[in-house]
């Protein structure tokens, strides 16, 4: 049955909250201690709520410190009250996001706010931890909070306070360009793991600040996209990560870009105030992302603390907003509460701070090249392609850009700067070694050949120019075509990008937005550095006038022009068809570069990789293509190959994890967080406009509580490859499954085998059926648990899952409330959401 989503039901989705039953989290793991004064709220009904914020580590004064916030804010004046609301100019800036200038006078300590999904993002160097999607696949919530502690101790030793991690929102559609910041298109899986990822942040004493609340699902009209939604859609899909961040005492909440129900996301006070605050208890404090706030009054009125970058609506507009009588003091007081209560949680009031401790990078490192051996999937394995053992893997071909270019993570404010990053050509032939033969070719030139100089009338060197500072340098000239041909211009810079006019036109124009700020994680730069801007033209024979501009600015710039060919495409792949038949085995390396600001326009491998391996394949069989790519991706080459790697954005640690799993050194136990479509029009919305990216400004999710896998299962469609996918080095065998009802749920237990004649791991995956009592709408199958399990060759393991009174609830949006399901229930156990050889039916016990 499909929800209401009539206005009027949707904005009541909020009212009471009862929760049922346990909390979201996987496998025993367990909150620790509240501070002091931390206590259960209750909603509106009197159920009790999700725990209130604090559960993560504090090194606050609890009750104690209350009273001195009070006193704080007696003695704060208006100005320094609304200065504490908004973001300002770092004097003494270290590259992060935000700033916050506190009051010195009373011993408020400034706040710096830094990007950190993927790592610390600073100007100086950080672990560049793999992509979350990557660490997602791992399907580990222990491993999460290491990941988490990574970031939560260099964000310390890097001088922030605050950082603006974890993401969560759903990976909605494989479109969206910040799919690899986030975790998985499943609400379970995602509350699991970030409820990990907080308290490994502030484990460390780091603030994290869970984004973006709530449904920030793309790119493409993210500013002003409003997006309709029912209660229980909300409710059962988006919101259970958020939850699961509040539940583990998030000290932030990041509020969206976009409008939830008409309402812009920052002044939603269903969104902040009831449901935020009322139903789930937080008591933290609620920033705008970076130019999502969008009035003053509303905006402090429906619960937003914080405006970032500049004080736009919450400086000067504030104050006079409190002087005028539209919004009263008592508001601002409530927003600075929160955040000297927050402030205080972490010792930040405190006479003697905590010390900021010393970063460690090894340590760091450590746990990158862990997370993404871990995360490692294996999609195909034909014919014993994979591990490269024995004369396989003493002859190598290695193609692609990717291979000799490190490429640690997509573009935006999750790029982190590394210490350093190998690059998988490198780690390959160190782990062949000596005595093994290992070429090189580039399948694709990402970075351009120099323009020769006699191809220029009048001659001239555009690769390597020099501009002094305050000069500004020019060129004006033609060259000739004899054909038709298809070229890419690259402009290289490292001032003020140059302007390049082809026949009268701008190139290289100045795009809006985030477009311009954000040019990807691999593309906009060179390997050396400089920024990179690239444009591809189809170009008749003939003349062309070329003209050039650049300005040295105050520290003057270098540059270079480039340009890539028709001819020298098909001389790169033909040097990499001869590469791959010199050879006993090939390791393609295909990319595709993802990046805040920009939805990507095709899942195809872009540029020309979808030819080059079905060339080297056809010359070589024994391909296997290393896929370092942002999300899901079409694959009209797969059949051809012998087999695919998907490796995600492997941060700094990615070629030795790489190299890893390559030769057989870790089995690939990294497993899809998201399905795989067969095509581009097979997706949850990829034939309705509706969905995504919406019609006139207006976006539906029609799809209900069906996201991800679960509407593959509705629809009854074949996925390239299911959610859960994932192949190993040995054979695996499922048995033995008992379901039995406990106390507020059901107990599954099965045996799993490694039947093979390697030590192995694989995800063990519980999926439950809908209750045929409940009249709602609900998923054909949903991800009850999982377990991450290792075994030897021929051991076994008992294996238990416990299926939560959550799980078998769903969300009532009449009642606003979590309704159980009743009468029999069917279990799934197996391999993938597609693969599940084991299955029983039962009744739950009624509580």
């Amino acid at each position: 049955m499909s929800e209401d989503v009539s206005r009027r039901s949707a904005m009541r989705l909020i009212a009471a909250a009862g929760t049922v039953g346990a909390s979201l989290g996987a496998g025993g793991c367990a909150p620790t201690v509240p501070p002091p004064g931390a206590v259960p709220r209750r909603s509106a009904s009197g159920a009790p709520g999700a725990p209130a914020a604090g559960s993560g580590t504090g090194t606050g004064t609890g009750t104690g410190g209350a009273a001195r916030i009070d006193a704080l804010l007696e003695r704060l004046t208006l100005e320094e009250k609304t200065a504490l609301l908004h973001g300002a100019v770092d004097p003494a800036p270290r590259g992060q996001a935000g700033y916050v200038p506190g009051v010195p006078r009373l011993g408020i300590p400034a706040l710096r706010l830094a990007d950190g999904p993927a790592g610390v993002r600073v100007d100086r160097p950080a672990t560049a931890l793999p992509a979350p999607v990557l660490l997602a696949s791992a399907f580990d919530p222990a491993l999460a909070r290491e990941y988490g502690r990574v970031i939560g101790r260099e964000g310390r030793a890097l001088g922030q306070d605050v950082v603006l991690a974890p993401m969560v929102n759903l990976i909605r559609t494989p479109y969206a360009g910040r799919n690899f910041e986030t975790l998985s298109e499943d609400p379970r899986l995602t509350a699991d793991l970030v409820g990990e990822l907080v308290r490994g942040i502030q484990d460390e004493g780091l603030i994290a600040t869970v984004k973006h609340f709530a449904l920030n699902n793309q790119e493409q009209g993210r500013d002003t996209v409003d997006v309709t939604v029912g209660e229980q859609t909300l409710r059962e899909t988006e919101l259970r990560g958020f939850e699961a961040a509040v539940a583990a005492g998030a000290g932030a909440v990041m509020g969206a870009y976009n409008k939830v129900n008409g309402v812009h996301a920052c002044e939603s006070r269903p969104l902040l105030d009831e449901l935020l605050r009322g139903s789930w208890g937080f008591d933290g404090w609620v920033v705008s992302d970076w130019g999502a706030a969008h009035s003053t009054v509303a905006a402090i009125r429906a619960g937003l603390d914080m405006e970032m970058p500049g004080g736009t609506h919450f400086g000067e507009p504030l104050r006079e907003a409190v002087r005028g009588g539209s919004v009263p003091e008592a508001a601002v007081d409530q927003a600075v509460h929160r955040i000297l209560t927050t402030m205080d949680r972490f010792g930040l009031l405190a006479a003697r701070q905590p010390a900021r401790p010393p970063r460690d990078a090894a340590a760091g490192a450590r746990v990158a090249r862990k997370v993404a051996t871990a995360g490692a999937v294996l999609l195909r394995n034909e014919h014993g392609t994979l591990p490269l053992t024995g004369a396989a893997a003493r002859s190598i071909a290695v193609i692609g850009p990717t291979a000799q270019v490190p490429f640690t993570g997509g573009g935006g404010s999750s790029h982190v700067v590394p210490d350093g990053a190998a690059a998988p050509l490198t780690a390959i032939r160190r782990r062949a070694g000596n005595g093994g033969a290992v070429h090189h070719a580039v399948g694709e030139d990402l970075y351009g050949r120099p323009l020769p100089a006699k191809l220029l009338t009048p001659a001239a060197d555009l690769e390597a120019r020099e501009v002094g500072p305050g000069r500004v340098w020019t060129y004006e000239g033609e060259f000739r075509l004899a054909a038709d041909d298809e070229w890419t211009l690259l402009v290289h810079y490292t001032g003020k990008r140059p302007g390049v006019r082809l026949d009268g036109e701008e190139l290289f124009p100045v795009r809006q937005g985030m477009a311009e700020h954000y040019a990807g994680g691999l593309l906009g730069s060179a390997p050396d550095g400089m920024a990179v801007r690239r444009r591809t033209l189809a170009l008749k024979a003939g003349t062309h006038r070329l003209a050039v501009t650049a300005a040295g600015g105050d520290r003057g710039q270098r540059l270079r022009l480039r340009h890539v060919t028709g001819a020298i495409r098909a001389a790169d792949l033909a040097e990499a068809v001869r590469t791959a038949k010199a050879a006993r085995s090939v390791v393609l390396f295909a990319y595709e570069d993802s990046t805040e600001g920009r939805d990507r326009t095709s899942l195809a491998l872009p540029g020309g990789q979808e030819r080059l391996i079905e060339a080297v394949a056809a010359a070589n069989p024994r391909t296997t293509v290393v896929l370092n790519t942002s999300s899901a991706t079409t694959m009209p080459w797969l059949s051809r190959t012998g087999a695919v790697l998907q490796m995600y954005y492997p941060g700094q640690e990615g070629a030795g994890a790489t190299a890893d799993v390559l030769f057989g050194d870790v089995d690939p136990g990294g497993r899809l967080t998201q399905t795989f479509p067969a095509d581009e029009r097979t997706t949850p919305v990829g034939s309705e406009p509706s969905r995504y990216p919406g019609v006139g400004g207006r976006q539906e999710y029609a799809e209900g509580v069906h996201v991800g896998h679960r509407w593959y299962d509705t629809k009854r469609q074949t996925p390239l490859f299911p959610f859960g996918h994932g192949l190993s080095y040995t054979t695996w065998q499922y048995e033995k499954l008992t379901v039995r009802p406990q106390r507020g749920g059901l107990r599954v237990e099965f045996t799993v085998r490694n039947t093979g004649r390697r030590k192995g791991t694989d995800v063990a995956q519980v999926y439950l059926g809908p209750s045929e009592e409940l009249r709602l709408d609900q998923p054909v199958r949903a991800l009850a648990g999982y377990r991450r399990i290792t075994l030897a060759p021929g051991a076994a393991q008992r294996v238990t899952v416990d299926i939560d009174a959550r799980t078998l609830s769903s969300w009532d949006p009449e009642k606003h409330a979590w309704v159980r399901g009743t009468g029999r229930r069917e279990v799934f156990a197996g391999r993938s959401s597609r693969e599940l050889p084991l299955r029983s039916k039962v009744v739950p016990a009624s509580r």
